[in-house]
């Protein structure tokens, strides 16, 4: 990819690149959804299932899309007080492609029906709730006949693995258009490094190292539930703590990283072994480890090398590199975006030793994502990332397992894996018990060596 093409352009050849082989072979196959609508109303409608600041971002992408007519027309929560906040937010953003009265405004855990409902087969649904609900509402958007928009990462655990990649399989045969929010992949300047990287200029990828050091990040770490809050609304709102919910700061967080870094390799690892721990605990009661290191390995015996670190006071990065047999690159340099990818001659990355990098102004791969799905769409291409997401979900889990038995831990042994989470969950009510519960006034840790077989 050249850095003088045009940004459209870019955005025509990234999407294609992202849809899948299976997708393209399947969709030949396919029961298409009729084209977005009447040419009288091209509109495409959105529901917004899932309010907090990642879905109220998706929410704006979408309609920030120039690409045609889009308007928000459903949103749905479990909590008041973050359906109000996005409403207003979005709202007062967007004021003339919202159209969403307090009759379409759902509260519930049949809230996500409710929203989707309110749309005709073609339109999205956006489904940034706790990552353990998204397969339990993916299967419903089929059912409808809607296009989706999924955030990272999309499955927890190996029994949610295998039933995501199952209706991957549906949606691709029903022509869904589904975008996953691992953006990193629509990154104009990451995509021209990984075809300098496939071109040979760093040489055969020997090792990738990736970062997410920081302090305190989301909810991964909380303290004791509030007394005027239920024991599954707590959970819920405090996602990032529990492992049913979120696959713990683990998960939705350096995911990232580990993605973008799979992408540049072309492949995912087959077997990861790791080591973490919890320290400064105070009065937190998360079941997240403080620290994790992660070694996955490759079919071809290449690594890649994993920090992150959740502790205030210590040195931050937020970085991916690779290391060639002819020289390095930097794939993200301080967080999604900018990337600042750069190529060096050798291994040692300074300035002087710099022979390539990205142009400054950067698209911002958040909104790419979207431009490149409501593309998609309107010209009825063939646009399905469920089965990478699954596998970036399922490759992230494994080195999370990994970490929190003390064990090596395959690719197989991961989709495998028996252990489901939250089994129960299509059934929630608000007055459910929680899928987590106390033993002795503690919640479940991982305890590697001792819990070999599961995480808590």
């Amino acid at each position: 990819m050249s850095t003088e093409s045009k940004p459209s352009d870019v955005s025509r050849r990234g999407f294609i690149k992202e849809t899948s082989a299976a997708a393209a072979a399947t969709s030949i196959f396919a029961n298409n959804i009729p084209r977005v609508h009447a040419a009288e109303d091209n509109t495409i409608q959105v529901a917004l299932v899932g309010c907090g600041g990642r879905g109220t971002g998706a929410a704006k992408n979408a309609l920030s899309v120039k690409n045609g007519p889009m308007k928000l027309v459903a949103m749905a929560d479990v909590f008041d007080f973050k359906l109000s906040s996005s409403y207003r937010d979005i709202s007062g953003e967007f004021a003339d492609k919202v159209d969403v009265p307090e009759e379409r405004r759902f509260l519930g855990f049949d809230g996500f029906k409710k929203a989707m409902d309110c749309l005709k087969p073609g339109d999205i649904a956006i489904m940034a709730t706790p990552p353990a609900f998204r397969w339990v509402q993916f299967k419903y958007a089929i059912e409808k006949g809607l296009n989706a928009f999924m955030e990272k990462p999309v499955t927890v655990d190996g029994p949610t693995s295998k039933r995501m990649l199952e209706l991957g399989e549906k949606s691709v045969a029903k022509n869904m258009k589904v975008g996953i929010g691992l953006m990193c992949r629509h990154c104009v300047a990451r995509q021209e490094l990984h075809d300098r990287i496939k071109n040979g200029e760093i040489g055969d990828i020997i090792l990738m190292r990736a970062y997410r050091m920081a302090g305190p990040t989301g909810s991964a770490a909380t303290g004791k539930k509030p007394d005027n809050m239920s024991e599954l609304m707590y959970q819920i709102n405090r996602f990032h703590a529990f492992l049913w919910a979120s696959g713990g700061g683990f998960s939705d967080f350096l995911i990232h990283n580990i993605d973008e870094s799979c992408w540049m390799k072309d492949a995912w690892p087959i077997e990861a072994k790791g080591s973490g721990g919890r320290h400064y605990r105070g009065e937190d009661v998360d079941q997240n480890f403080d620290t994790y290191s992660v070694e996955y390995k490759f079919e071809d015996g290449s690594e890649l090398l994993l920090n992150g670190r959740i502790i205030p006071g210590c040195h931050k990065e937020f970085a991916s590199y690779a290391h060639g047999s002819k020289g390095s690159a930097v794939i993200s340099t301080a967080g999604h975006h900018p990337a600042k990818c750069r190529i060096f001659k050798g291994q040692s990355m300074t300035n002087k030793n710099i022979i390539w990098q990205y142009p400054p102004d950067e698209p911002n791969p958040y909104q790419l994502e979207w431009d490149h799905l409501v593309a998609a769409i309107r010209d009825d291409k063939p646009y399905n990332e469920v089965e990478r997401g699954v596998k970036a979900s399922l490759v992230t889990s494994m080195g999370r397992m990994a970490c929190h038995t003390g064990q090596l831990v395959t690719y197989d042994d991961m989709l495998n894996c028996e252990h489901e989470f939250a089994p129960q969950l299509e059934s929630l009510t608000f007055d459910s018990p929680a899928p987590l519960q106390l033993v002795n006034g503690k919640y479940p840790v991982p305890e590697p060596g001792l819990k070999a077989t599961r995480e808590f």
